[in-house]
């Protein structure tokens, strides 16, 4: 080796070096939390819910969260969006999504009683876009005299309520939240035949009970399978935990693996469930759960 190309070898190297040792692999996916996973505390008012996005970022370190409408409380006022969506600027949180519940069915069999559902959900979907998250979760049971009409009519509703959601963008997403919802394969068609890019899933790990009376249930990991192909969120749910801890209803190993392959590398939205811990030590095992896969 003469000294000229001696010198030119050195000095790539002396710069490839430095670029190799600064490469960061991405995480396959991001974590968020489930206003849900801390809602004994906002009931009791340990917590109050304009303070979750920075107990949630000061706690856990976790920057983005879902919120739970019931704890907005009847009607968010502009005064009270404000301050929350200044609050999360500030502390660097993003907001992802309102979970929609009690404002009525999307699926209901005439046309004019879905109309009365839709137009409660309207100023779900206006604080959504002023906090500037990017969907709303919604409840799809489906009304009517079988599966199939129900499901005819939760598309129905569905279609038109992602029409008015569109221009503001806004996905529509419906979870497996029991009763025929928790059917992924009935789900999945629904929203396949809405055929709007912004309704989408939001697939649980735990929502499966089709019925209570005679026991039925949906296998979870056939049903996220089914359900990821649409989804948009992901909500990571949890309950119990073994002394190792690893997650007692859900092997989470596995159900990750079925997220992933799917090309899934949004935010995983933690969502503690349990009584046997403290909602706190419950998010943060489910967090040690989680980030152990990454």
């Amino acid at each position: 080796m003469n000294r000229r190309h001696f010198i030119k070898t050195a000095l790539a190297s002396s710069i490839a070096l430095p670029m190799c040792a600064n490469e960061k692999k991405q995480p396959a996916f991001k974590l968020s939390l489930a206003e849900w996973s801390l809602h004994r505390m906002i009931i009791k008012k340990e917590l109050s819910h304009i303070d979750f996005p920075t107990f949630t970022k000061k706690t856990f370190g976790i920057d983005a969260v879902e919120y739970v409408n019931t704890l907005f409380g009847e009607k968010p006022s502009q005064h009270f969006l404000t301050d929350l969506r200044d609050r999360c600027h500030n502390e660097g949180v993003e907001s992802l999504l309102i979970m929609v519940d009690g404002e009525g069915h999307i699926g209901l069999e005439t046309e004019k009683s879905r109309m009365v559902t839709i137009e409660r959900h309207k100023k779900w979907l206006d604080a959504a876009q002023f906090l500037g998250c990017h969907s709303i979760r919604v409840n799809a049971h489906g009304y009517g005299a079988n599966a199939e009409e129900k499901g005819k009519n939760c598309t129905a509703g569905l279609r038109t309520l992602c029409e008015i959601a569109e221009p503001m963008g806004i996905n529509i997403l419906v979870e497996n939240h029991g009763g025929l919802s928790s059917n992924a394969a009935w789900l999945a068609q629904v929203i396949k035949n809405v055929e709007m890019k912004n309704c989408g899933t939001l697939p649980d790990f735990g929502n499966f009970l089709i019925s209570r009376l005679p026991k039925k249930t949906y296998d979870r990991y056939q049903g996220v399978a089914e359900l990821m192909p649409y989804a948009k969120a992901v909500s990571a749910k949890s309950r119990h935990f073994d002394p190792k801890g690893n997650e007692t209803e859900t092997d989470y190993t596995r159900m990750m693996q079925i997220v992933l392959k799917h090309g899934y590398s949004g935010h995983v939205g933690i969502e503690y469930e349990g009584k046997h811990l403290s909602e706190v030590d419950g998010i943060r095992a489910t967090q040690r759960l989680l980030q152990s896969l990454l």
